[in-house]
């Protein structure tokens, strides 16, 4: 069994309406998940946004939260709805049309990591699979919950930066004769989770920082952006891809030499997101 599905870090006082997170940076494997895969300690490593919530790690200096999971994306995905299940790898698990996610091998519970490499062999249980959910994906929806609403009562609105990293070959192909390969794709499905206000903000910090942005292409948003994007409501919801190849060796999924030097940039760019919500009123009249 794991512990806590996720850290979070506090700042000594809220100053933003922000609230950073990072669902796929976990990475305490429970041994019985490491006793029953056919990959190895490497291999299934290969889903993680692997040191994103270091990379943030900065935003409680500068007034906003920043929750981050333990619990590995191999076990269960938090960008996922508790309902996707996968009747290819959970017993009794009910196929509900047609969701591409599913079909692929990644719904709540993966049955595949990186490159559709299977993980298990054989099925999962459905009360393994409802144990997951129950004592991971849910304390860590309702902590979601309970800091928006606490950005919500404090400021009158609320954003939520979704923060993840991309495998370098994702977007390597991505790049035209007119335009730069993205190092950073921002996902406010296409406008449906955040008010272009907050987006065009979000990117000036990227841009401001010398990286090349692009917005949802390769990647929209997924379970997270679409759950608690309300910009109708004040609340706001932006995924944040960055390319790996930037601070890790994507191969050992280990810090490369630009890390620290990533990091500090990343620190500014914080700091500039978290002046989104400095002044609430301006942006909740819009």
């Amino acid at each position: 069994m794991l512990n806590a599905p996720y850290d979070l870090d506090m700042p000594a006082k809220r100053t933003s309406c922000v609230v950073f997170s990072s669902p796929h940076s976990g990475r305490n494997y429970p041994e019985s998940m490491l006793n029953r895969t056919v990959l190895n300690q490497n291999v299934i490593r290969s889903s993680e946004d692997a040191f994103v919530d270091q990379l943030f790690s900065a935003a409680a200096d500068y007034g906003a939260p920043m929750i981050a999971a333990t619990v590995p994306r191999a076990y269960l995905d938090l960008n996922r709805s508790a309902e996707e299940l996968d009747p290819a790898l959970i017993q009794g698990a009910r196929r509900h049309g047609h969701n591409p996610r599913v079909a692929s091998g990644l719904g709540v519970i993966p049955r595949v990591v990186a490159n559709g490499r299977a993980i298990y062999r054989g099925k999962l249980t459905m009360d393994e699979a409802r144990l997951r959910i129950d004592t991971c994906w849910r304390p860590y929806h309702a902590r979601i919950k309970s800091l928006l609403a606490e950005s919500h009562e404090a400021f009158g609105q609320a954003v939520l930066v979704d923060c993840h990293s991309m495998p370098h070959e994702a977007v390597a192909m991505a790049s035209t004769a007119k335009s730069k390969r993205p190092e950073v794709v921002l996902g406010d499905r296409f406008g449906a989770s955040a008010s272009a206000k907050v987006v065009d903000r979000i990117e000036a910090a990227f841009v401001a920082a010398g990286l090349n942005v692009a917005r949802n292409a390769p990647f929209a948003g997924a379970y997270v952006t679409q759950t608690y994007g309300r910009p109708s409501r004040h609340q706001h919801a932006v995924q944040v891809e960055i390319d790996r190849s930037l601070y890790m060796d994507e191969a050992r999924i280990e810090p490369n030499e630009n890390f620290a030097a990533f990091q500090e940039i990343l620190r500014e760019i914080i700091q500039d997101i978290a002046r989104v919500g400095e002044e609430p009123l301006r942006l909740a009249a819009e």
